[in-house]
């Protein structure tokens, strides 16, 4: 009897995955829980925070009036009443000191972090704050945890998640994370659902 539930519970689970049109897996399929989100990226947060030198983090101290403007951004934004995991996620705005990059990123739990080169590059509220929803709409559609099981492996990001893993996989995916790029589905679906 127990072999029958287990054969029906992997021909139900293999069917999902192997449906792409079906619309509740349309934005993919994702292994890990919310819980897990917020536990990798308290470590990939704490990762990034701990390396200055690929990620100088702007201090709050004396630079207020560019964070209050970011948060206030991010704060409207959350007040939509469209964003997933509002409340469990975090949404935490760090701005990085590197005027030469245009960028800015999510990681898993609700980190945002955007580039100082972005923040002077673009012209108007209105368009960070399209950047900065299209940044939200990846953590709260749980983008990040679907590529980055596909890129280095679910056994990797669990031991991540547990905290068995080794400390240099966590940088690698800190460093991957400021540059990881998100299928067209993901990258459609977080325009559609930032707006």
């Amino acid at each position: 009897m127990n072999s029958r539930i287990s054969f029906l519970f992997a021909t139900i689970f293999l069917a999902g995955i192997s449906l792409p049109g079906c619309g509740a897996l349309k934005s993919g399929f994702n292994l890990f829980t919310v819980q897990d989100d917020i536990a990798l990226g308290k470590q990939v947060k704490a990762q990034i925070e701990s390396d200055p030198e690929q990620f100088p983090i702007l201090p709050e101290q004396g630079n207020e009036e560019v964070y209050r403007y970011i948060r206030n951004i991010t704060g409207k934004l959350l007040q939509t009443g469209k964003v997933e995991h509002k409340d469990e996620f975090a949404w935490d705005v760090k701005i990085i000191k590197d005027d030469e990059t245009l960028n800015a990123f999510a990681v898993p739990g609700g980190y945002l972090y955007v580039y100082t080169g972005l923040i002077k590059f673009l012209d108007s509220e209105e368009q960070l704050a399209g950047v900065m929803g299209h940044e939200i709409a990846h953590a709260a559609r749980r983008h990040s945890t679907q590529q980055m099981t596909k890129l280095y492996g679910l056994d990797a990001i669990r031991q991540i998640i547990t905290g068995k893993s080794d400390p240099g996989l966590i940088e690698q995916i800190a460093l991957g994370l400021a540059s990881l790029r998100f299928s067209r589905e993901h990258e459609s679906e977080a325009d559609e659902y930032s707006v």
